[in-house]
């Protein structure tokens, strides 16, 4: 038995893993993984540990990027919207926006026409309204097209929703954000920031947190180990028996309680790892 047998470390990608920020921001090439995480991931599941990660990006957005590491445990995708198991091919939970969530983002856009909007559907398609150079950015990093919608009707916009994104300056999505709570939006949907400039919509309890601690039952896991960089990795970092942040969080996460680790560039999970592996069977109990 492997000195991590019965443990889940579960990690976010985008800045946490793997370092992609400069890349989103100016449209360059995305720098590789740290060497270290690699190993050091390698080192936890040859130990008996499982490993995956808890992404905001769709599946479709994040399956290349799957198969370059060495993931032993079902992902969380759709920030916390659903669970996929990679090696059965399936969901084993999807969440859904519930009924009337399109005609009442289509309210809040036309309140607010300097917000660019992201609908992620069941399947591969993601749909944009007003897109920027930013979704045409993301969507060169994730390596996901987009088709243009004009108008968020039904006609237009295949049923069901898996997630929207918001993309504005953080003044404008604080705004929308709020008027979303005042309308008691919070009774039925998870608004968080994945980003000072996105603002992710998912059904209620479609959060990373929640699915961690889902992942975790279905695992049979007794610890949990969630590292993160940024608002939307909160609900995770705290459901974990440890919390870990690179050390490029943003200073919510840093002042959250989380254990600080190194950049994500110079190898965050492997900082994670290594300090369990110190730590030895303590770690366990």
């Amino acid at each position: 038995m492997g000195k991590f047998q019965g443990m889940l470390l579960l990690s976010d990608y985008d800045n946490t893993l793997h370092y992609t920020e400069d890349a989103l921001r100016a449209g360059t090439e995305v720098p590789p993984i740290s060497p270290r995480n690699l190993e050091a991931l390698s080192y936890w599941t040859n130990q008996g540990g499982l490993f995956s990660v808890a992404t905001g990006r769709a599946l479709a957005a994040f399956r290349r990027q799957a198969a370059s590491l060495p993931i032993n445990a079902p992902v969380v995708v759709d920030n916390g919207g659903a669970i996929y198991d990679l090696a059965a091919g399936r969901y084993l939970v999807k969440n859904y926006l519930p009924k009337g969530a399109l005609e009442r983002i289509a309210a809040v856009m036309e309140a607010f026409p300097g917000v660019s909007l992201e609908l992620y559907h069941e399947d591969d398609l993601v749909q944009v309204m007003r897109p920027t150079a930013w979704n045409d950015q993301h969507a060169l990093l994730t390596g996901l097209g987009y088709e243009v919608v004009d108008r968020l009707e039904r006609e237009t916009v295949p049923m069901p929703l898996a997630k929207a994104l918001f993309v504005s300056e953080p003044a404008q999505l604080r705004g929308l954000r709020d008027r979303m709570i005042r309308m008691g939006w919070a009774a039925d949907y998870e608004l968080i920031f994945s980003s000072g400039h996105l603002l992710e919509m998912t059904a209620r309890g479609a959060n990373k947190g929640d699915m961690a601690l889902r992942l975790k039952a279905l695992c049979g896991c007794r610890r949990l180990f969630c590292a993160g960089d940024h608002a939307n990795d909160l609900p995770m970092l705290r459901a974990a028996d440890r919390g870990f942040a690179p050390a490029n969080a943003i200073p919510e996460v840093l002042c959250s309680g989380a254990e600080r680790v190194c950049h994500c560039l110079d190898g965050a999970l492997a900082d994670i790892v290594e300090l369990l592996d110190r730590e030895g069977c303590s770690a366990a109990k």
